[in-house]
């Protein structure tokens, strides 16, 4: 695939679906900045008109009131008026406690490497972690643009600039490449719900995005929209208020948007409500730093690594790295110099990106701030996945 032109959406932070992935993601940060932090914890939420399902599972007793948290959530995403809203919902909690489980994940620091060894995957996954120079964070062009939106939608009614917008919206853009390079900027779309008592026209809405949104995001773009740049606001009519009174959402149903705009192969298990002893959580989040130090590394224009692992194996039983033909050296030298840098353990993984201790250090909000505008490239939330200090080890690898 060399020239085509790629679509990448995103969505706002009060999306039915990111919504239920924030939901989720609250519940991990909460179980992992108690006190006492738990080795498991998986939780799920649906969410649809006046009804929020919150599903979790955990071993020990939970350190808050979960139905509660998930109210915090929709507060925060700025359900207090409209058809839904906090006040208005009922909130319905399934918890169930899972047997005894290995508190050997809460000491991987001073675990012997025989023990990691023997600390194996709960789960079979394939993940797929991919770095570009297309922009500064190393993620595809699209999808990095699409998530600007997004959060100009978001930040456009939160500081009241454009008060009557509700909390869901979208957007979507098309960029054009010509032998695997970004060369226009093809279509841009972006849609968001309206509060009914303070509809504004179209035109109004067209221009107001058009100048508030759209513009100063492309400011400062590596590609500009150009006069043949298709530019679309709300093009279907009856949008309405939009959120989950309009349709329901389901964690982990975007997983596009949490990776890589379907720029490269992804995994299909979701990422949302997972703690850090679930491998198909982990393993992306080891991928994407594995690919990034490629790129940063100088060994390659792009790259993209595969790991996949098998049920109570705790090493990958494949580790594959495709750079498109961009590599200084040949994919199979920068898979092989990736083994010798990095470990890719299942607890190694956990115990060297510190993931146990991500929520206490970032006031236990982290999983939760990083459930909307993608997984990767978040540098502002220092992920630790984003940084490259393994660089010249790994180019001292690849010979």
């Amino acid at each position: 695939m060399k020239d085509f032109v790629l679509s990448s959406e995103s969505v706002t932070a009060g999306h039915p679906d990111k919504l239920c992935d924030r939901i989720s993601d609250a519940v991990v940060d909460a179980f992992l900045a108690s006190d006492a932090p738990q080795p498991f914890v998986n939780a799920e939420c649906a969410i649809a008109s006046g009804i929020v399902f919150l599903a979790a599972q955990f071993r020990d007793e939970p350190p808050l009131d979960l139905g509660n948290l998930a109210r915090r959530v929709i507060r925060s995403a700025g359900y207090t008026r409209g058809s839904f809203q906090i006040d208005n919902c009922t909130v319905m909690t399934s918890l169930s406690q899972l047997p005894e489980s290995d508190a050997r994940w809460l000491q991987l620091d001073s675990l012997s490497e025989e023990a990691l060894d023997t600390l194996g995957a709960g789960h079979q996954v394939t993940v797929f972690g991919y770095a570009c120079r297309q922009t500064p964070t190393l993620m595809p062009l699209p999808i990095v643009l699409a998530h600007g939106l997004a959060r100009r939608l978001d930040e456009a009614r939160e500081d009241g600039t454009l008060d009557y917008l509700s909390p869901d919206g979208q957007s979507q853009v098309l960029v054009a490449y010509r032998d695997r390079q970004p060369v226009r900027i093809d279509a841009v779309t972006v849609t968001t719900g309206l509060w009914p008592d303070r509809l504004p026209n179209h035109e109004r809405l067209e221009e107001d995005i058009r100048e508030l949104v759209i513009a100063p995001l492309f400011k400062d773009a590596p590609l500009q929209p150009d006069q043949d740049t298709t530019i679309l606001v709300n093009p279907q009519e009856g949008q309405g208020e939009g959120g989950p009174s309009g349709h329901a959402g389901l964690t982990g149903r975007k997983p596009g948007i949490d990776g890589y705009g379907g720029f490269v192969r992804q995994s299909g298990a979701a990422l949302c409500g997972k703690g850090p002893s679930r491998i198909d959580r982990t393993a992306s989040y080891a991928a994407r730093w594995a690919a990034k130090t490629v790129v940063a590394a100088g060994l390659a224009e792009e790259c993209e690594v595969q790991l996949s692992y098998a049920i109570g194996r705790s090493a990958p039983i494949s580790l594959e790295a495709d750079c498109f033909g961009s590599g200084q050296v040949d994919d199979a030298r920068i898979a092989e110099a990736l083994r010798q840098v990095f470990d890719f353990r299942v607890g190694a993984i956990a115990r060297d990106l510190g993931l146990w201790g991500l929520s206490s250090r970032h006031g236990g909000h982290f999983f939760e701030r990083l459930a909307y505008y993608g997984q990767f490239g978040r540098e502002e939330l220092e992920a630790p996945w984003e940084g490259t200090e393994q660089a010249a080890a790994l180019k001292d690898a690849a010979g």
